[in-house]
């Protein structure tokens, strides 16, 4: 699976890079996300739980940070297990680049891998998991830099497709009132399960 997007964030590009370094902000932005915890120079265990279709899972796994260049690029390469569901592993190329004074144009490239259960569901569905988990993670990774007062952006995907905020958040499953506070506990079940 290939998965590449880009998104304007409403902060400094030295703000996203700190942001995209603070494994506060990461845990309280990745959907399912239990715990990121050092393990080793730019490394991390994560402890997530995720939903693809039917294959629910608890995965264990690691991510480390390569070819830094800070604060403009730098690489994650990431493997885990989910157990009986499957493994996943791979790697993502992350760029920022200043758009104007007060906002970062963020563009990265997934390449990913699957096997087990989650390889036997379908590529379709794979990718549109991963579609709405890069969505979700990017509407909370935008609240939580700006303090909740605006998210990212989505500027367009491999297909060209325009998707905007509002989008990403119903696909997220949080179509509630204006100002209500999106259920967090089962979003991340709900929206990967409308695939």
């Amino acid at each position: 699976m290939e998965l590449t997007e880009t998104y304007t964030l409403p902060v400094s590009q030295q703000r996203a890079w700190d942001a995209l370094n603070d494994t506060e902000i990461l845990r309280a932005s990745i959907p399912g996300c239990d715990s990121i915890e050092p393990d080793g120079d730019n490394a991390y265990a994560v402890t997530l739980s995720a939903a693809v279709g039917p294959v629910k899972a608890r995965f264990k796994g690691r991510m480390e940070l390569t070819d830094i260049d800070a604060p403009h690029t730098y690489t994650i390469v990431f493997e885990g297990q989910g157990g009986a569901a499957g493994f996943g592993k791979g790697k993502t190329h992350v760029t920022l680049e200043p758009d104007g004074d007060d906002a970062t144009k963020l563009t990265y490239t997934a390449h990913a891998q699957v096997g087990g259960k989650l390889a036997q569901i379908g590529s379709r569905l794979v990718d549109g998991a991963a579609r709405k988990l890069a969505g979700e993670f990017f509407r909370r990774f935008g609240e939580q830099v700006t303090g909740g007062s605006g998210a990212a952006q989505a500027e367009t995907g491999d297909s060209g497709d325009t998707v905007s905020e509002a989008a990403a958040g119903e696909a997220a499953g949080s179509g509630g009132a204006e100002g209500e506070e999106p259920k967090r506990k089962k979003s991340w079940t709900a929206w990967i399960s409308k695939s």
